[in-house]
């Protein structure tokens, strides 16, 4: 039996647990019952980081990680990593790299997730490597990831990529298995559909509070 386990708890949100640490990714949806050993926030908008929940698993011990105008919003230590900075907790590792919008604007000129404003996340731990997308566009940088495991991507479209782009994505990067996430009410099934007739990767449609062994 595998010691990595991802819980989706929907839309960004991920509880990853291995033999000795639990690690919120993205805490906004789902159930929130067990204290972190780590927290990890791709971006400081509310559906990817609310204060409410990280409340819920934050202890004395809990490391925050997130970017820095998080930091400026809360009244407790938070560790931030630039992109391809990284930072070792036992015998898990997180780096950040980048995660922006070239292609998807609020106003012209104003895109969604400007290139500095958040980051994606590396999580490397029992010998697996597991990438969180964050909020963000098929970007270049994504095609230097090499060795994933598993690749957890944002394909609903409108803030991030859609089915078609995370797909093009996931078949750039070439990992093992791949997860959608940040689906809205798009359809997943299309993704997969699109990655699997193209590339030997492994898609697996969680639904919210369903669990994976990696």
């Amino acid at each position: 039996m595998s010691d990595l386990k991802l819980k989706w708890l929907g839309h960004a949100s991920w509880k990853i647990t291995t033999d000795d640490k639990v690690i919120y990714v993205d805490p906004y949806q789902g159930e929130y019952d067990e204290e972190a050993d780590i927290i990890l926030a791709s971006h400081s908008h509310q559906d990817h980081f609310d204060p409410k929940k990280v409340k819920l698993i934050r202890g004395e011990k809990t490391v925050v990680i997130a970017p820095s105008d998080v930091a400026s919003k809360v009244n407790y230590p938070v560790k931030s990593l630039k992109p391809n900075e990284e930072a070792t907790f036992g015998k898990v590792t997180i780096k950040a790299v980048e995660a922006y919008n070239y292609k998807r604007f609020r106003s012209p000129g104003n895109p969604f997730h400007p290139k500095g404003f958040g980051v994606g996340y590396l999580i490397k731990t029992e010998g697996k490597v597991v990438y969180h997308a964050g909020d963000t566009d098929f970007i270049p940088e994504m095609k230097d990831l090499k060795g994933l495991d598993l690749v957890l991507v944002p394909s609903g479209g409108t803030y991030t990529m859609d089915n078609a782009e995370a797909a093009q994505a996931v078949i750039a990067m070439h990992p093992k298995i791949t997860i959608p996430m940040h689906i809205w009410d798009t359809n997943p099934g299309e993704f997969k559909r699109m990655v699997e007739s193209e590339s030997d990767i492994k898609v697996s449609v969680l639904r919210p509070g369903e669990t994976f062994e990696l």
